[in-house]
């Protein structure tokens, strides 16, 4: 009955819609739940004589009648209780106890590719692929993964430009087990010949991989931090470059984690546990066990200072690679061909007041692709699909991106479209980040904060994005701040907040990164004219002849 009532209700003939409003009520009393008069007419509402008005011309931004109000979980349901002790050595142990029988527990480390500086880029690269291999008390990965196993636990390890993350999940009952294996991996690795062969040969595949993928967002994130901080910190590759793979040795990676994996720098941190426990463990397996294998015999670990610091020199410019991209596609179906732009300036670090902002103006312009365009749970409403993607259809992305670091920012756009349309393309980008400063309305403010909001909150239900969240704040400062404190936070950002942050950004140097047939790209001084005018437009193309008229 139920498939014939979803073939009567696609019917539009008025005596269709009537029988279709009666199958529903027969269907109804069946179950028990009676349709009221109202949801009756509103199915009925084809009858060209009814002056009931239809569901489907309520707007979206406006309740469904007859609905009650919804009800909104409150962010104080849940007690944020995160305790953090400090060793005697530096070293930080940050904890939140879970309800729940599983745990994850890990270490970040404030290390990264913006700190190979003096050495050969890619180390972080090749730590994240040789991690959880040979150390001193395990023969190899197979024998890490059959002790996890014991418990039922997994491992990972990530490197970004700024953080090294080993982490594992595991029943609570394996917490000593794993915190041995966790010691081991970060303190006291062994990276044989073979190992190291292992890794370079994976890395290879993974460049390759990247130079052929479709979709270039991960090298083309490499181009603009590359343009933006030209030569320094932030712009050093996190991807091994090809020509780097065979310098790196043991000796370099040993060098590289002496100066990088000091106990000040390091937090131990874990959701799901009894601090007291953890700490116990900490102390037993991260401080009293064999010390790391670059400490000499009769040093503590610890004792030697640290290496200078580091500080990012924002300097913009442009990093262009021209490529045929016309036969990207492998399979049967043909790709469109495109060219692909990142336009960037400076936002700020997340330790700065304007962070907050950022992120609303962020999810403000939002964006993504046109193959999907999802509905207003994906953003679309933002900026970059009203005014961008719906109103442009040869446009086939365009999203906003911000990364924010310890003392700096990127704010950046990519998007893409087909190769002959890239100077269009570059405008209607420009145009979008001029608007910003000029004017934002209250209406996609508030759903940009509501959004930003639910996303903080609905992450926050995964345990190992607490895990980060927990060991990032105390990385970074001295405690963790609760989510309750951000979610006030964004409430409180204004329209006045968000042009002032935008018109910021827009003051600092253009970085540029263009991957594709680039023959229509506007020069760089073009587009640098275009953001610093009123509207954003760049400046008409000049046509020359031989003969003057």
């Amino acid at each position: 009955m139920e498939t014939l009532l979803s073939t009567l209700l696609t019917h539009k003939s008025y005596i269709f819609s009537k029988m279709a409003a009666r199958l529903v009520n027969r269907v109804a009393c069946l179950r028990g739940q009676r349709l009221s008069k109202a949801s009756r007419r509103s199915l009925s509402s084809t009858n060209p004589g009814s002056l009931e008005p239809s569901i489907t011309n309520v707007s979206l931004s406006e309740k469904i009648p007859g609905l009650p109000l919804p009800k909104y979980a409150s962010v104080t349901s849940h007690v944020y209780d995160t305790h953090v002790t400090t060793l005697d050595n530096g070293l930080r142990i940050a904890s939140e106890n879970k309800f729940g029988q599983f745990c994850t527990v890990g270490v970040l480390v404030d290390s990264g590719s913006r700190y190979e500086s003096a050495y050969p880029s890619g180390i972080t690269h090749f730590l994240e692929k040789m991690s959880f291999g040979k150390t001193t008390n395990w023969e190899d990965r197979d024998k890490i993964l059959q002790e996890l196993e014991k418990v039922g636990g997994i491992c990972d390890c990530q490197g970004s430009r700024d953080t090294l993350v080993y982490a594992a999940s595991t029943r609570t009952d394996g917490l000593q087990r794993v915190m041995n294996v966790l010691s081991d991996v970060v303190l006291r690795p062994e990276f044989p010949e073979h190992q190291l062969e292992d890794a370079r040969q994976a890395i290879r595949f993974e460049i390759e991989a990247m130079n052929m993928d479709p979709n270039p967002e991960q090298l083309l994130m490499e181009m603009v931090h590359a343009a933006a901080y030209k030569g320094n910190t932030l712009g050093l590759p996190r991807i091994c470059p090809e020509v780097n793979i065979d310098l790196i040795t043991q000796k370099a990676l040993y060098a590289f984690m002496k100066e990088r994996h000091h106990p000040s720098k390091m937090v131990v941190a874990g959701v799901g546990v009894d601090h007291e426990a953890f700490v116990e463990c900490a102390q037993k397996y991260f401080v009293e066990e064999k010390k790391p294998l670059w400490v000499p015999e009769g040093q503590v670990w610890g004792q030697t200072e640290l290496g200078s610091t580091c500080v990012s020199q924002y300097t913009g410019g442009s990093l262009q690679v021209e490529k045929d991209l016309s036969n990207v596609s492998l399979g049967p179906t043909p790709m469109p061909e495109l060219a692909h732009i990142v336009l960037g300036l400076e936002s700020c670090s997340h330790k700065d007041p304007d962070f907050i902002a950022y992120c609303v103006l962020n999810m403000m312009l939002g964006g993504g692709g046109s193959f999907s365009a999802g509905g207003p749970g994906k953003g679309m409403y933002t900026r970059l699909y009203l005014n961008v993607l719906n109103r442009y259809v040869w446009i086939e992305s365009a999203t906003a991106y911000n990364h924010a670091y310890e003392d700096s920012g990127l704010f950046c756009i990519h998007a893409s479209s087909h190769p002959s349309k890239l100077r269009d393309l570059v405008e209607v980008i420009l145009r979008e980040l001029v608007f910003t400063s000029s004017m934002v309305y209250q209406d996609e403010l508030s759903r940009a904060k509501r959004q930003l909001q639910s996303m903080l909150m609905m992450n926050l239900e995964v345990r190992p994005v607490v895990f980060e969240d927990i060991g990032r704040q105390v990385l970074a400062g001295s405690g963790r701040r609760t989510p309750q404190f951000y979610y006030d936070q964004i409430a409180s950002i204004t329209e006045r907040d968000v042009q002032r942050v935008a018109t910021r950004m827009l003051k600092s140097k253009l970085s540029l990164a263009a991957y594709g047939s680039l023959s229509e790209l506007p020069s760089f001084e073009d587009m640098e004219a275009a953001l610093a005018s009123r509207d954003g437009r760049l400046p008409s193309k000049k046509s020359f002849s031989l003969f003057r008229r």
